[in-house]
């Protein structure tokens, strides 16, 4: 699966051998459904910028905030034991819980060089 991004939104890319298409829906948004299609890569990235301006185009005039991809919070449950020893690191560190997986996730995606 590929990504597109635009006025950041992040959306994804997929293939229908069925229908001979590229379609996809905008990432990280709770309760609104943004799609686009096409048929090359050009099309596509067209339609998702397409699709992009005119969600936020019709927030406008109607007088809403468009919804944010991802609202950076994010419900984590891990092991009580995992819980202790990430505290433990936090305070060792001068830092907050919140504060430290942050930067072990931030760590994590530049030494893994994942997406993003």
């Amino acid at each position: 699966m590929g990504q597109l991004k635009y006025k950041g939104y992040t959306g994804s890319v997929e293939f229908s051998d069925e229908d001979n298409c590229l379609f996809g829906k905008v990432q990280g948004l709770h309760g609104t459904l943004i799609s686009y299609e096409g048929t090359t890569i050009d099309e596509i990235r067209a339609d998702f910028e397409s699709a992009i301006d005119e969600y936020l185009a019709s927030c406008e005039s109607r007088g809403v905030a468009p919804a944010k991809p991802y609202s950076g919070k994010l419900v984590l449950r891990m092991p009580s034991e995992l819980h202790g020893r990430v505290a433990a690191a936090a305070m060792a560190a001068g830092t907050t819980i919140n504060d430290f997986i942050n930067m072990a996730l931030s760590n994590e995606m530049e030494h893994n060089a994942v997406i993003g």
